[in-house]
């Protein structure tokens, strides 16, 4: 007959243990959707011209740290929740975001001070946008077994990116403008989904239509 040591617990196989340890961690979705959704408001309401595009860089902390690393620490939680879409979409938008604070702070102005020209900074920004449209793009398919909040996220942002990305490469800031318009609306669903999520826990129950998929 085995015998067990009574002092020392039994050993957890790997796949129990990350199963118990999954399940102990809080839903990282609506902080997810929250820092997506406060960086692209803001940053949106740039592109529309609003606030004049002279204050671009003040989006830059959110970019970096709400955008950036809460979405990134996000990804990882979802991760370990074994949730794939959700760890592929928050990791790849919070490495966006700091993507996107490092090409302003960083990548842009070498490039000024190589003396590139106006136009080939623009396409060169066309390009990046395009990458992350394509990437959206595909999202959105595997966007269609979430929930219906989280669907209208991923459609009206690929609408955005390929907007935004249109408006580089053809120089136009009257297409920039539209862009701004759509990642507005793209940050009011995300912030629907989020509220959707975090009241659903405090509530233990759905108080907002999500429509399940």
């Amino acid at each position: 007959m085995s015998h067990q040591d009574p002092v020392s617990p039994p050993t957890p196989s790997p796949s129990r243990a990350a199963s118990t340890w999954g399940s102990s961690i809080a839903d990282p979705g609506p902080l997810g959707l929250a820092g997506f959704a406060g960086t692209t408001f803001f940053l949106s309401v740039v592109n529309t011209n609003m606030l004049g595009t002279t204050v671009q860089g003040t989006v830059l902390g959110l970019a970096l740290f709400y955008g950036g690393l809460a979405q990134l620490l996000a990804g990882m939680w979802e991760f370990t929740k074994g949730n794939t879409f959700g760890a592929l979409a928050f990791s790849s938008f919070g490495a966006f975001w700091m993507s996107f604070w490092y090409l302003i702070n960083h990548v842009v102005p070498a490039e000024l001070a190589a003396k590139a020209s106006a136009p080939d900074i623009l396409h060169s920004i066309g390009l990046y946008l395009l990458v992350w449209s394509i990437f959206t793009a595909y999202m959105t398919v595997a966007a269609l077994r979430t929930t219906g909040a989280v669907l209208a996220v991923f459609v009206l942002l690929t609408i955005t990116y390929f907007i935004l990305a249109w408006g580089e490469f053809a120089t136009s800031s009257g297409i920039h403008k539209t862009g701004g318009w759509f990642g507005i609306a793209t940050a009011l669903a995300a912030w629907y989904a989020s509220f959707g999520g975090v009241t659903a826990f405090t509530h233990k129950n759905s108080i907002v239509p999500l429509a399940p998929r």
